[in-house]
C-alpha cells in the first residue's frame, strides 16, 4: 500500500494555488489539472476551497500537523529555498537540529511544509 493523495482545503483558493504551484513545482510535482499536482512517485496533492474558513490552522490543534519532504542534502535544501525566495515565497531560516537541518514553510492558511536533510 502507498500514499495516493492529500487533500488540502484553503480559505483563499487563488492565493493558495499560487503558493502551492511555486512550492510543489520546486519539489518536482507536475500540475495535472486545476489545483492538482502529481509527484513523480505517483501520489497527488489536491487543493480545494474550504467551506468553513473560520477555523485557521493551529500548530497544536487536532488535525494534520505538517507535511515533510526529505532532500538529498543540506545544499539541496538551501538551493530549493533560494529558488522559492526568488519566486516570491516567504522562506524562514533553516533550523539546525544537530542530526538534520530543516525549514518549515507556511502556506497562506498557516499549514506547515517541512523540507529537511540529514546533516553531515
Amino acid at each position: 500500500m502507498k500514499l495516493d493523495h492529500l487533500v488540502i482545503l484553503a480559505s483563499d483558493l487563488q492565493a493558495s494555488a499560487a503558493w502551492y504551484g511555486a512550492v510543489l513545482g520546486a519539489l518536482g510535482f507536475a500540475k495535472t489539472r486545476d489545483h492538482v499536482w502529481l509527484h513523480p512517485d505517483g501520489w497527488a496533492l489536491d487543493l480545494r476551497p474550504a467551506t468553513d474558513a473560520g477555523r485557521a490552522y493551529g500548530r497544536y490543534a487536532p488535525g494534520l500537523n505538517h507535511t515533510g519532504f526529505r532532500a538529498d542534502s543540506v545544499a539541496a535544501v538551501e538551493a530549493l529555498m533560494a529558488d522559492l525566495a526568488a519566486a516570491g515565497v516567504e522562506v524562514p531560516a533553516i533550523q539546525d537540529f544537530g542530526h538534520e537541518k530543516a525549514v518549515f514553510l507556511r502556506d497562506p492558511d498557516g499549514m506547515r511544509f517541512e523540507v529537511a536533510a540529514f546533516a553531515t
